[in-house]
């Protein structure tokens, strides 16, 4: 969605890359905090975590205050 890296990742949400890359092939589990870090950057670009609601969990662009959806 929005077109990042590992690198680019790493650098919003300060998180190391090669530890993302430990997190993406399930070599350890990120901790509760440093999950907060990279939904924080992910929800500072306009996404939205959507919860299982009998629809499935999710992500989406947030809409903006005039009903239209950010799009990047």
């Amino acid at each position: 969605m929005l077109n990042w890296n590992r690198e680019e990742l790493a650098a919003k949400c300060g998180v190391s890359r090669p530890t993302l890359a430990d997190f993406e092939a399930d070599k350890r589990n990120p901790y509760d905090r440093t999950l907060a870090d990279i939904r924080r950057a992910f929800e500072a670009e306009g996404l939205e975590f959507i919860p299982e609601n009998g629809g499935g969990a999710g992500i989406r662009f947030r809409n903006r205050a005039d009903g239209t959806r950010e799009e990047h």
